[in-house]
């Protein structure tokens, strides 16, 4: 196809969902905002839900817009991972689906662990052990799998709503810890051991295949055609944010997809199912086109926005801007925590609990938000270079540059932070890799000639500018303040190789 395809891409985060139309075609890939929402979970009767039918009017509303905006000559849906709704045996949903941040698979992972070890786990997913992977959720609720006959991923369970179609995507379905990462299937004979029916798990599809067209009640809604597909994406929004990292050379650059979490990896063709890898925690997760993106999950944004909300609900006049200007004026490295610890994964006062890990340390505990928001940041950069190092150690591969996509990639005082921390180049942006990777999957699906993702990612490096930060300040200062933290890491060399010409790009 030579010409211009017009798209509508959903993307779905766990604090705001929008929908986007893209262009794409021959040195064009341009995205609209056309409409955004807030998201979060909803407290109720001590249970943290999604407002799954919420999110769906949301959906709806874009894509009525979206229509209005321009040709819709596709739809693509991603998401946050891991949260499911469960159908019964009438296609009708089971309740509203839970939040991975419930409490409910407390325990849970230990009790699964007696009949699967954590090696047999890992060695068949590839797995990070997270207390809130799908299959931990899923043992939890066993009254609930008595009465359904099928789990949908959020992404899918909108599809379904959408198209009257049942399946699970790939990239999706590998964050589960039901799917076998290496035949690329589900793991039958794993979920059936740990109380799971085989039911259950649909029919799995390729990102870029048709799931079906749009039924006739919501075509009329919506104020589209009713031979719109609906197209399978990279419906991880991190599967579809590393399509849109516009790498040059990906044997050699880490990425870090940057939003309320903070995915750290690297491209791969094959899982690494390694001790090590299994006991440094890290991820294979499914990519676009077979690939793997070994990676690990740490916390992100989210302790941040969580921050300022609680100064917001306390009456305090929250100004993200200022805030991170002033940020930038505390002295560097005065107070770190560890962001990847429990404390930090559930809503409530960051500020306390940030006050908490500072003098169980014997730091000094920030005394105004700036402090606080310096330490957040430092603590984040210092997870990505903790993370990049893993990444590039476990992996054999060599790292001289670092992306930065999501929203992560439009906060200058965090990618400074991080190139200083990393001792390479970040190069940040685009801000909207997401919707971008899904509007690239559905462009090739309709026929646009972008015939793998070498080809996706130049036309984004065409399209869209980055910004380039230049590591300064002393290694050793990063060094110390990691072990103030994790003393066990003190003295290990960087497997990080320095900067190789051909991968700066200008900013």
């Amino acid at each position: 196809m030579t010409g211009i395809v017009g798209m509508a891409a959903v993307d779905l985060g766990a604090t705001s969902g929008r929908v986007m139309v893209g262009r794409v075609g021959p040195g064009v890939l341009e995205l609209e905002e056309v409409h955004r929402f807030p998201n979060g979970p909803v407290c109720a009767g001590g249970t943290l839900y999604w407002d799954i039918l919420g999110i769906y009017r949301e959906v709806l509303a874009g894509m009525r817009l979206a229509a209005a905006a321009g040709p819709v000559d596709a739809i693509g849906i991603d998401s946050w991972a891991v949260d499911y709704g469960l159908l019964d045996r009438t296609g009708a949903l089971i309740g509203n689906p839970v939040s991975h941040r419930d409490p409910r698979t407390d325990g849970v992972r230990e009790r699964v662990v007696k009949t699967v070890p954590e090696t047999e786990l890992y060695a068949t997913t590839g797995l990070q052990q997270l207390p809130f992977n799908t299959l931990y959720q899923l043992v939890s609720a066993p009254d609930l799998l008595e009465r359904a006959e099928t789990m949908l991923l959020v992404p899918d369970l909108l599809a379904y709503w959408l198209t009257g179609v049942v399946g699970a995507e790939h990239t999706n379905a590998s964050t589960t810890q039901l799917y076998d990462v290496r035949a690329r299937s589900w793991a039958g004979e794993l979920a059936a051991r740990v109380g799971v029916p085989t039911r259950l798990l649909p029919p799995l599809r390729e990102p870029g295949s048709t799931i079906g067209t749009l039924l006739p009640s919501v075509a009329e809604e919506a104020g589209l055609p009713g031979s719109t597909p609906v197209i399978a994406v990279g419906s991880h929004d991190t599967a579809s944010a590393v399509v849109g990292v516009p790498f040059e050379d990906r044997t050699r650059t880490a990425y870090i997809s940057s939003g309320t979490w903070s995915l750290v990896g690297v491209e791969l063709d094959e899982p690494v199912l390694t001790e090590a890898a299994r006991e440094a925690d890290f991820t294979n997760e499914g990519g676009v086109d077979g690939t793997i993106r070994f990676l690990r999950n740490v916390s992100g944004l989210w302790v941040l926005s969580e921050a300022c909300r609680t100064w917001s609900s306390a009456g305090a006049s929250v100004d993200l801007s200022g805030l991170l200007a002033a940020a930038a004026e505390v002295p560097p490295l005065a107070s770190v925590v560890d962001l990847e610890t429990p404390e930090f994964l559930p809503p409530g006062d960051m500020e306390a609990r940030i006050a908490a890990a500072c003098e169980a340390t014997g730091q000094p505990i920030p005394s105004s938000p700036a402090e606080v928001v310096r330490c957040i940041l430092d603590s984040l950069a210092l997870a990505y270079r903790r993370n990049v190092r893993q990444a590039a150690a476990l992996s054999g591969r060599h790292v001289d540059v670092v992306h930065v996509v999501g929203g992560g990639a439009r906060n200058d005082l965090l990618c400074r932070l991080t190139a200083d921390a990393c001792g390479v180049p970040v190069l940040a942006g685009p801000v909207e890799a997401a919707a971008l990777g899904n509007v690239l999957v559905q462009a090739r699906a309709l026929g646009v000639d972008l015939p793998d993702l070498s080809a996706m990612r130049a036309l984004v490096r065409r399209t869209h500018d980055l910004v380039r930060f230049v590591p300064s300040g002393s290694a050793a200062d990063w060094d110390a303040a990691e072990a103030r933290i994790h003393p066990e890491l003190s003295g290990r060399a960087s497997p990080m190789a320095a900067p190789h010409p051909e991968n700066s790009v200008p900013g």
